[in-house]
């Protein structure tokens, strides 16, 4: 690389080595944006390149416990949903998803709520907590739990249910009243 700019290089070398991993610290490292190159490098006998000093920035998604996360739903499966949040997906266990019997049909791909008749499936988008998180070194993929079993989580419909239920989303307008001043 020698041919081409000290901060072309660096870029091209971080985006290499950081570029789609997972660290413990940063999370999920999405992207590469810039970086400061120390022109003032080093070289080691033996070796054919030059090394120095770099500070970069990067896009990040760090999912934190509690955090609330918009998503899709990629996949079911037997036990559960995959959950598309961000650069990454989480698993929406069945016992997660609803108080209600849930059957998972994988074949059409579809859960279906036993009592309310309530169903998610492939493509549906919904809204859940973070539960779980783990982007140890154990876990090469990371691995994050997310939870629809609160008020105002779940699917985008059943939200707006809710809403409306709660008296916050009432279709009629309110009514007016007069007051005569005295």
């Amino acid at each position: 690389m020698f041919g081409t700019t000290l901060k072309k290089a660096a870029v091209n070398i971080l985006k290499e080595k950081y570029e789609s991993m997972i660290n413990a610290d940063l999370g999920y490292i999405i992207m590469i944006l810039d970086a400061k190159v120390d022109e003032m490098g080093k070289m080691i006998a033996g070796d054919g390149g030059t090394f120095h000093k770099v500070q970069f920035e990067a896009l990040t998604f760090y999912p934190k416990l509690q955090e609330i996360v918009q998503g899709e739903i990629v996949d079911i499966t037997d036990f559960g949903a995959f959950v598309r949040i961000g650069p990454t997906d989480a698993l929406l266990h069945l016992s997660q998803v609803m108080d209600d019997y849930l059957k998972s049909d994988v074949k059409s791909g579809m859960i279906l709520a036993n009592q309310s008749g309530r169903t998610l499936k492939v493509g549906s988008t919904l809204r859940a907590r973070i539960t779980a998180v783990s982007l140890g070194k154990a876990a090469a993929m990371g691995k994050i739990g997310i939870t629809c079993r609160q008020p105002f989580l779940g699917a985008d419909d059943w939200i707006a249910e809710e809403i409306k239920k709660a008296g916050g989303g009432s279709d009629k307008p309110a009514k007016e009243a007069e007051v005569e001043a005295s």
